[in-house]
């Protein structure tokens, strides 16, 4: 083949795929979610009342479960929930490496330890066979993680923590549409924490919603994420008229607002509709990639799961090219492509391998995705133009440094 200007990489001197930088996890928000902020703006109410109330009731509706709480941060939520299932210091909560750091963070936050099990080679998530060993006298909690927008074996999990009398926190900042055998997650547990950062499938900028079946958590869920005050603001100062309130546990402030809701309101009824989009961009890259024997794409969704389609993350053949990871994202960078890492193990950080002594090995599978992985553009935003522009971009490159 004869190696020209558009052939060649942008890195070795070649023209860019595109002009114009394509930002990974760019959200997509319409019109409708402008509105409701201006109108949000205008009502003069713009923290934590009736937009924020009214999001916590239909999130909870479109999970199946009977409470929506909605906070902060998705680390927020995996927070309050730790404190509201008893979890303190000498106790143990199993979850896996493979994740963002907030989720063993907040573990270490509530003075328990954070233990890692390895995970699923396929899936990427937690391997509910090599759960239980990992149980002792300390363990109070399992907190598995929806990698991907897969949903983990909830039936393999739940009946593990069933078991052995184990609180089940289910970390599903990727999850918002994802299902179990039928069952939304967020209606399986008794807790899972959902994200609307804004690279998510639904954002509200920051924020996140904790949902939960359990009438007495719900109530001092809602206590805990804002100061521990018997009464929010809304119920305070609203034209129902003021009522005292009192402090009755020290609490955070991790409240969501209706500026956020606002957002948020819009944001989960398009959910089903940009699920569809990003459905046809994932097609487009399986079918963009099937013959490139230098990357690994994502494994198919099984029957019993519904995926939530949040990340699309190839894995990269390293004996089968002549560049590294690293070089490999810096080669899409410059033909103008974004693109991430989900996830360098957590037990690699700094702070785990010092605290615990974890070293490379521990976790084997975990490892071998965190070394080879690179999530590409995937958003309801993207045009199918952006995604043939992705796929352009990371055959050019896989094709050049073949080895």
């Amino acid at each position: 083949m004869t190696v020209t200007r558009e052939t060649l990489p942008a890195v070795a001197g070649g023209q860019p795929v595109r002009s114009q930088f394509l930002v990974f996890g760019a959200p997509l928000i319409g019109e409708e979610e402008i509105q409701e902020v201006v109108d949000t703006l205008r009502s003069g109410w713009i923290g934590f009342g009736p937009k924020s109330l009214r999001f916590e009731e239909e999130f909870a509706r479109y999970v199946r479960a009977k409470h929506g709480v909605s906070v902060g941060s998705c680390t927020a939520g995996l927070h309050l929930s730790l404190i509201a299932s008893g979890i303190g210091p000498g106790d143990e909560v199993i979850t896996t490496p493979l994740t963002f750091a907030a989720t063993a963070n907040v573990i270490e936050h509530v003075g328990a330890r954070p233990v890692f099990v390895d995970v699923d080679r396929e899936t990427q998530n937690i391997d509910p066979a090599r759960i239980e060993a990992a149980i002792t006298p300390r363990t109070r909690a399992i907190m598995p993680v929806h990698m991907a927008g897969r949903p983990c074996d909830m039936d393999a999990i739940s009946d593990i923590a069933d078991r052995h009398g184990l609180t089940v926190i289910e970390d599903a900042a990727h999850a918002v549409e994802a299902a179990w055998r039928g069952k939304k997650i967020g209606s399986i547990s008794k807790f899972t924490v959902f994200s609307f950062y804004a690279t998510k499938n639904m954002t509200t900028a920051e924020g996140g919603m904790i949902t939960t079946n359990d009438d007495a958590a719900a109530e001092r869920l809602r206590i805990l994420r804002l100061h521990g005050i018997s009464k929010d603001a809304w119920k305070r100062y609203s034209a129902s008229g003021f009522t005292p309130y009192e402090a009755v546990e020290p609490g955070y402030k991790y409240n969501l607002t209706d500026l956020q809701s606002s957002l948020g309101l819009h944001q989960l009824r398009r959910i089903e509709a940009n699920l569809t989009i990003r459905r046809r961009h994932w097609r487009a890259y399986d079918a963009g990639f099937a013959d490139l024997p230098a990357i690994e794409t994502p494994a198919p969704a099984r029957p019993e799961e519904r995926h939530a389609g949040h990340l699309y993350t190839i894995l990269l053949r390293p004996e089968r090219l002549t560049i590294d990871r690293e070089q490999f994202i810096e080669a899409l960078r410059a033909e103008n492509i974004g693109s991430g890492i989900h996830f360098t193990p957590v037990h690699l950080h700094a702070y785990y391998r010092k605290r615990y002594g974890y070293r490379p090995g521990d976790f084997p599978n975990a490892e071998e995705i965190g070394s080879r992985t690179v999530s590409l553009p995937l958003s309801a935003k993207l045009t199918d133009e952006d995604v043939q522009d992705v796929i352009a971009a990371v055959r050019k490159v896989v094709t050049h440094y073949a080895r």
